[in-house]
This record gives C-alpha cells, structure tokens and sequence, in this order.
C-alpha cells in the first residue's frame, strides 16, 4: 500500500525558506505524479505544485512562482518543495500526494494518496 509522509515543516521569519520532503513508500515512485497542496484553516486545499513522473511537467500555482521548487528524486523515493521567500500568507498544513495519472493536476479530487501533513508557519 503506497505512503507518503511528508516533513520539513516548521516556524520561518517572513522572507525564509524551508524545504519540505515527501518520502514514499509501498510503491516505486517512478509510477506517480506528486503533488503539492496546502490548507489554511478555514479554507479550502488549493494546489501548490505539481511534478510528473519524470520531471518533465510540472505545475505551480500562480502565487508559489519564482518562489517555490518542486522537484523528484525516484532513486530515493522522495519529493521535495523548495520554499523561499515565505510570505505572512504561506502558512498553512502542507500536504503532498500521488497520483498514477501521467500528467499534473492541481485538483486535490485528481490524487487517490496522501500523506498526513506539516505545518508551515511563517511569523516574526
């Protein structure tokens, strides 16, 4: 059964980084498109990135560009998301999540697995 647990979570002043990993396991990674998703309380999960399985299509919500990097490494069964920059809006409970489907999606309806979250918090 496949897995995903993602970490790297934390508390970052506004303008830090933080790099989040997402460890899959039950299955090779190289089958399925990861996603990013992120949810504040009282809000909906909205998409934050996106990465296909092999890297050659990727997805990023308008906001996360130029900030965030996604990116995959099969041989270690693990995802990561790049963020810098953080903003006063970026936090929220970080979730990554997979899909068999080829493509990217940024629709939280799209991914059949996810992992259990990590809180991101950015306050000074």
């Amino acid at each position: 059964q496949l897995q995903l647990v993602e970490s790297g979570g934390g508390l970052v002043q506004p303008g830090g980084s933080l790099r989040l990993s997402c460890a899959v396991s039950g299955a090779t990674l190289d089958y399925y498109t990861i996603g990013w998703f992120r949810q504040a309380p009282g809000k909906e999960r909205e998409g934050v990135s996106c990465i296909s399985r092999y890297s050659d299509n990727t997805y990023y919500a308008d906001s996360m560009k130029g900030r965030f990097t996604i990116s995959r490494d099969n041989a270690k069964n693990t995802v990561y998301l790049q963020m810098n920059s953080l903003k006063p809006e970026d936090p929220a409970v970080y979730y990554c999540a997979a899909r068999s489907n080829y493509y990217c999606s940024n629709l939280p309806g799209n991914f059949g697995s996810w992992g259990q979250g990590t809180q991101v918090t950015v306050s000074s």
